[in-house]
């Protein structure tokens, strides 16, 4: 993220007696506020790297994917047995890689696409904001070459560049997804996985590569301690690899400073007075209250992804995202609609049956395709059913439109008849919630013109 000088992280976790004063130049009050301003300002930086940490820093992990420069692709659908993964979703399977930018920029090769098929590479800093997108939407169904680069990079479009990303930090993610129209299609979006291709830039020009960026005595991840007064040796080092944060955060900066934050800086949380850290911990509660408060009040994806420009410094809306459901899409590429309430706002059970009504010519406007994903709560998994069908949408094979050109769909635990099985979506017993995900939402679906029906409840 910015100057590599600043890479001797190992003074995160060193002790740094006596400069309590250091950490806390604000009077109890204010610290306690700052504490909560700055705990939500880093909700998001610190999951974010939980994930890097797991995936490209800690080879010991099970979630490990080869480090950094790497892409580590998955196609296999998700069925009702994978418990550990939350609110999966089977249409477009994943395709991760962790960038380290210091030393050179990194080319992203995309192949030709045909027009039925989707994909999508999202590229996040680590202040979890999506900087850039390459895919079908953004980038076009031809066969492309994309240059990512850091925040210290600088210099001509190389030859065979069709466009340049630019990072405000120095590590990112790139979350890449293809679409899948179920089991069979598996083997086909393997082939396409495998012509995604990352080389530093050197290696795409042929060049001899620069030396290698210093070597980072990285945190590590400790949920507990991450979430705790400690969160700030997070965010320390995060910031540490990023550039200088833009005018509109220089006075929120200042502030945080008081309290121990900033870029590569010592924390030692056992040199705080006992006031002190009373008040840096109670700022942190507050700030999980009025985190757990913001996130009762969300009901759709709509504006809680994007850069740093259409999220305007909302860092509250920022950490909301973080929690909700950490890297998705920005609005223009897919927004997530959800239900776990009927009509008459009772919660959905596989006690009742239900229907969802789309009128002729309301079906979900979108450039690619929707679906609508059934999970069971409190857990968020798959639900297990005859049919073993977890989705529905504009691609499940034999779906119906009735006579009128409306669509129905039926909600419930048992069969609704043979006749009606195409356009049924089976609920476990109990409780249950729908995730309905839009890919490519047009103009009316961004601008709340359509809206997504209610489930209505029948007998």
């Amino acid at each position: 993220m910015r100057s590599t000088c600043v890479v001797a992280i190992s003074v995160l976790t060193a002790a740094c007696a006596g400069n309590a004063d250091k950490h806390s130049s604000a009077p109890p009050s204010e610290t306690r506020a700052i504490a909560k301003d700055a705990f939500l300002y880093a909700y998001p930086v610190i999951y974010n790297y939980k994930t890097m940490y797991v995936q490209a820093i800690d080879p010991k992990g099970a979630e490990y994917t080869g480090g950094f420069g790497k892409f580590k692709h998955y196609s296999q659908p998700y069925t009702p047995k994978n418990i550990e993964i939350v609110t999966p979703n089977n249409d477009t399977p994943y395709s991760w890689a962790w960038l380290d930018l210091r030393a050179q920029p990194y080319v992203l090769s995309l192949p030709a696409l045909p027009k039925s098929r989707y994909n999508v590479f999202q590229m996040i800093d680590l202040y979890t904001y999506n900087f850039a997108y390459a895919g079908v939407r953004s980038t076009g169904f031809g066969a492309g070459d994309y240059l990512i680069a850091g925040p210290e990079w600088s210099g001509p479009t190389p030859k065979g560049i069709e466009r340049v990303f630019k990072s405000e930090s120095d590590f990112i993610g790139i979350l890449g997804r293809t679409s899948m129209s179920g089991p069979a299609d598996q083997k086909n979006v393997q082939r396409l996985q495998a012509q995604y291709r990352l080389r530093p830039l050197s290696a795409f020009l042929g060049q001899k590569p620069p030396a290698p960026a210093p070597a980072i005595d990285w945190l590590p991840w400790d949920e507990a301690r991450a979430t705790s007064i400690d969160f700030i040796a997070y965010l320390n080092q995060q910031l540490a690899f990023t550039q200088p944060q833009p005018e509109s955060e220089q006075a929120m900066m200042r502030r945080f400073a008081t309290i121990g934050i900033g870029p590569g800086k010592p924390f030692n949380a056992a040199a705080l007075s006992a006031s002190q850290r009373s008040d840096i911990e109670a700022g942190i509660e507050d700030a999980k209250q009025e985190l757990k408060r913001a996130e009762s009040q969300t009901r759709s994806s709509t504006g809680l992804f994007g850069t740093r420009e259409q999220l305007g410094n909302d860092y509250t809306k920022r950490a909301v995202a973080a929690a909700m459901g950490i890297y998705g899409n920005s609005a223009e590429e897919a927004i997530y609609l959800g239900y776990e309430e009927d009509a008459d706002g009772k919660p959905l059970s596989g006690d009742s049956n239900y229907v969802i009504r789309f009128k002729k010519g309301e079906l979900p406007p979108v450039q690619f395709f929707w679906s609508m994903t059934m999970y069971d709560l409190p857990g968020r998994h798959l639900v297990d059913n005859p049919l073993n069908r977890y989705a529905i949408g504009d691609r499940t094979p034999g779906l119906k439109l009735d006579q009128d050109g409306s669509l129905t769909l039926y909600l419930q635990h048992e069969s609704p008849g043979k006749a009606l099985e195409s356009n049924w979506l089976p609920s476990p017993a109990g409780r249950f919630n729908i995730v309905a995900r839009l890919y490519g939402p047009k103009p009316q679906a961004l601008d709340g013109t359509w809206k997504l029906p209610k489930v209505e409840h029948v007998e």
